[in-house]
């Protein structure tokens, strides 16, 4: 299958799905605080009127957390038979760790709830234990993840709980397989310097919980190049277990999926603007 992929430079799409006997695939910069599901339901109703196919199957070709930005590949009409292909492909990400603390998350949808010394995390010492990440290894998901657990998602059983007050059971999630093939250090700064905040995009969902990043822990910024099933956030927390201290993502940007970079990616609305129904 070809599937056709326009760009940011590409006129409205043909009004007959026909014109495209593979489907088509959508490259979108998924904005901060936005589901991958509300990427999917804006571009579905809009293909479904410029189309006028009540039926149109439009779907997503693997999750990208709300907090997080970047390439996710949306895919219209036949080309939704090739999202699993397209889901196993591998990733590149450039996250942002936060040292010296833990949330029950991993990242900033949850509050911090522990905090460790982190005095002697250095750059030389976090360059040094990046070498250890390299290679297949076995990763244990986070709870807060789409992880399918007896029919359920695992981010339903652990925001129940956390709900609750109540203990989150332990040994759930088995661990998968996962290969790292590179992971550089693109930056690393002492207590005291200050994160960027990420502003919010027009259309950021107010379900998603953002809480307070700690900008006096040292932080720093990583690329990753990785396999599929690969969880940045448990990445973050086992980096931070081997340095002697905890971790959490304070940012998460998805610049690769397979052959789709960031930079050929469109927003929501230039995405829209495709399939303009006027």
């Amino acid at each position: 299958m070809e599937p056709f992929v326009p760009s940011a430079g590409t006129e409205v799409l043909s009004r007959s799905i026909s014109d495209y006997p593979d489907g088509i695939i959508l490259v979108v910069d998924k904005p901060y605080r936005w589901t991958s599901a509300d990427v999917v339901r804006k571009i579905k109703y809009a293909a479904k009127r410029h189309f006028g196919k009540k039926n149109l199957k439009v779907g997503h070709a693997g999750t990208l957390d709300p907090l997080a930005t970047g390439v996710l590949i949306v895919c219209i009409g036949p080309a939704t038979r090739m999202a699993e292909e397209l889901q196993n492909h591998d990733k590149e990400y450039v996250a942002g760790l936060s040292f010296g603390a833990t949330t029950p998350s991993y990242d900033l949808e949850k509050d911090i709830d522990a905090r460790f010394p982190y005095e002697h995390v250095t750059e030389q010492g976090v360059r040094d234990a990046l070498l250890n990440f390299l290679g297949e290894q076995n990763q244990v998901a986070p709870l807060f993840s789409a992880k399918n657990i007896d029919g359920q998602r695992a981010y339903e059983i652990a925001r129940k709980a956390f709900r609750a007050g109540e203990e989150i059971p332990e040994g759930i999630l088995r661990a998968s397989r996962i290969r790292i093939d590179s992971c550089e250090l693109l930056s690393f700064a002492d207590e005291g310097s200050a994160i960027a905040h990420i502003q919010d995009s027009v259309g950021a969902s107010g379900r998603i919980n953002v809480a307070e990043d700690d900008v006096r822990l040292p932080h720093a910024s990583i690329r990753l190049s990785c396999s599929k099933g690969t969880y940045v956030r448990a990445f973050a927390r086992d980096l931070g277990e081997s340095l002697g201290t905890g971790a959490y993502l304070n940012a998460l940007r998805r610049t690769r999926s397979g052959s789709f970079t960031v930079q050929q990616a469109l927003s929501p609305e230039e995405a829209v603007s495709l399939l303009s129904a006027d």
